[in-house]
Parts: structure tokens; C-alpha cells; sequence
């Protein structure tokens, strides 16, 4: 039987409620492995195990169950190790890795901060900043529209303008709210977003890392920010004792989203 993968904390964290439930149909029953000094939350992973919806819900519980006791380490959706002597033999291998980052997450969380372009406003940006572009267009519209070579001319300039201004504003944003976080993940590029990234935020900061936020949309009216947390840190954890499961748990990665 495979082993699912919630959570690690230390060892002296406080036993979680009696007969409490995971992911699974009918739920799994939540248990607790101990090595040295830190514990697994884990349970027994179903074989037909999928990120639907009653699924990612029960994984959230776990994890907020858990981490009403003190820090927990969360674990992505999907992380599935071999059996329970595989989770142990990596909380011994890399006690000190997890120790240290229980110390790094105690009492903080993620939050999770997507940008782009609202296309109206940047392009109104772009032409205003761009003689060169204002120039051409207008050149164009005197002609009645330009050539095919001027249209492909201008739809270049401007396309590279743009993705100027994306790589120029995702910094600008950064800058912005570093100072309210400990740590800052950068996650994978995403199609249509010019930033992702995620922040560890200690939770008595937490207003003031929101207020930087709204300080961003107020002097970049131009981004549409999307903003999700407080979230465990999942981002902020790496590397775990199991991955995430892959075709075996449908694919899911759906921690920090």
C-alpha cells in the first residue's frame, strides 16, 4: 500500500483529532509516522486518487487541522511515496533540511501574487512612451492604414514593446512587495501572466504585505493582479519525502494555486 504525504512537523507536535479522515473514498484514516525528531502526517493513498474537488478539499483539512497545532510543513496535493518506510527514511536523511525550515515557517504563510496586462492601458502606455511607435502609427493612419509591410512594421514595434513593459513592470512589482515578505518563489511562466511568484509572509505582517499590494494596483493601474492566500507554504518547502504522483493522482501539482 503506497503512502500519501500531507504534512511533516516535529515530533512534539500535538497529537492531531481521533478519528479524522483524508483524502479517499470512504476517507482514509489519518495517521502519524515518527523518526527522531520530526513526524509525517500521512495516511494510506487510494489507488484511483484524482485532484477533484472533495479530494483537494480533504487534503486542505488535513493540513489546517494539523497546522492549528503549530508548523507544519504542507506537502502538494498528489505526494505519494512507496510505503511508510520510504517516508521515515527520508525524515532521517534529511532531518536537518526540514528542522531548519520548520524554524524558517513558523508562524508564516504563502501568498501567491499573478500579474498581467490589462491591453487597453498598456498599449495606451506604450504608444505614449514610444515617439517612434506614435510616429509610425500615425504615419499609417494618414495613408489610410499603411501598407502590409507598415501593419507587420508596427505590430512588431509594438508587440516588443509590450513585452518590455511586462518584463519591465514584473520587477517593478517585485520591488514593491519584497519588503513585506521573508522569501520570494518565482514559479513557472504561465501563458498570459507577466509575473507569478509566491511570498512567505510572517502572519503579523500579513495587512502590511496586502497593503503593499493595493499601493501596486493603485500606481499600475495598467496590472491586474490576482492575489491568493493566506496559503500554507508550500512553495517554501522543497524537497519533500514523495512527489507528487503523477499519472497515478491524475497529475496534480495544486498546492499554492
Amino acid at each position: 500500500m503506497s503512502t500519501y504525504v500531507y504534512g511533516i512537523t516535529a515530533e512534539s507536535h500535538p497529537s492531531l483529532p481521533e478519528n479524522m479522515g483524508g483524502v479517499g473514498e470512504p476517507a482514509r484514516p489519518v495517521r502519524v509516522l515518527r523518526a527522531g525528531d520530526l513526524a509525517a502526517v500521512v495516511s494510506d493513498a487510494p489507488d484511483d486518487l484524482r485532484p477533484k474537488r472533495r479530494e483537494l478539499l480533504a487534503h486542505q483539512n488535513v493540513l489546517a487541522e494539523a497546522g492549528a497545532g503549530g508548523c507544519v510543513l504542507p506537502m502538494r496535493f498528489g505526494s505519494v511515496a512507496p510505503d511508510d518506510e520510504a517516508v521515515t527514511g527520508v525524515l532521517v536523511e534529511r532531518a536537518d533540511h526540514y528542522a531548519e525550515r520548520l524554524r524558517a515557517l513558523d508562524g508564516r504563510v504563502e501568498y501567491n501574487v499573478k500579474a498581467h496586462h490589462v491591453e487597453e492601458a498598456v498599449l495606451h502606455h506604450v504608444m505614449a512612451g514610444n515617439p517612434e511607435i506614435r510616429a509610425l502609427a500615425e504615419a499609417n493612419r494618414l495613408s489610410g492604414g499603411g501598407s502590409y509591410e507598415q501593419k507587420i512594421q508596427l505590430g512588431e514595434m509594438v508587440a516588443a514593446a509590450v513585452k518590455d513593459k511586462e518584463a519591465e513592470d514584473a520587477q517593478v512589482l517585485e520591488r514593491t512587495l519584497e519588503p513585506a515578505a521573508d522569501a520570494v518563489s518565482v514559479g513557472p511562466e504561465s501563458t498570459g501572466w507577466l509575473a507569478n511568484v509566491s511570498y512567505l509572509v510572517e502572519r503579523a505582517r500579513a495587512e502590511e504585505f496586502l497593503a503593499a499590494v493595493e499601493r501596486a494596483r493603485t500606481d499600475m493601474p495598467h496590472l491586474e493582479l490576482r492575489v491568493n492566500g493566506p496559503l500554507p507554504p508550500y512553495s517554501f518547502v522543497e524537497p519533500g519525502p514523495a512527489q507528487p504522483a503523477g499519472t497515478a493522482a491524475g497529475g496534480a501539482d495544486a498546492g499554492a494555486e
